[in-house]
């Protein structure tokens, strides 16, 4: 399950969508504030091979 990541590809190109307003609470070190995430290793939309992982996320 991905936090806030909207991922879209048209014409091979991978678009990454992310409200910067949006928070998901303290990560797990509790060091910082999660933003987006895709929590851990996602296919790309329509391209099973192929795999992204991402963690926005800012200073508490």
């Amino acid at each position: 399950m991905m936090k806030n990541v909207d991922m879209v590809v048209e014409k091979n190109i991978l678009t990454i969508r992310v409200d910067l307003e949006k928070e998901f609470g303290a990560s797990k070190s509790g060091k910082s504030i999660t933003i987006a995430s895709t929590e851990g290793n996602v296919s790309v939309p329509g391209h099973e091979g192929i795999k992204i992982g991402l963690n926005i996320y800012r200073a508490k």
